[in-house]
């Protein structure tokens, strides 16, 4: 009984283990996506700014035929 208890004990230990080995990795995946999100928007402001750049310089150009 006392080997089937010890045994019982050294699994719920592993299960406490993989639990908070699995919290941490979760926790640092959480920050890591939010980072890239932030990161997304980010190059989404540049691109919505570039594009507005080019938008206006495509205004500038001479019509064809009129040049």
């Amino acid at each position: 009984m006392t080997k089937q208890l010890d045994a019982l004990e050294g699994k719920v230990a592993q299960v406490v283990n993989l639990c908070h080995s699995l919290r941490a990795e979760n926790q640092e995946l959480r920050a890591r996506l939010a980072s890239a999100e932030d990161e997304r928007l980010r190059l989404v402001e540049r691109m919505e700014a570039a594009r507005a750049r080019l938008e206006a310089l495509a205004e500038q150009l001479p019509e064809e035929g009129k040049a």
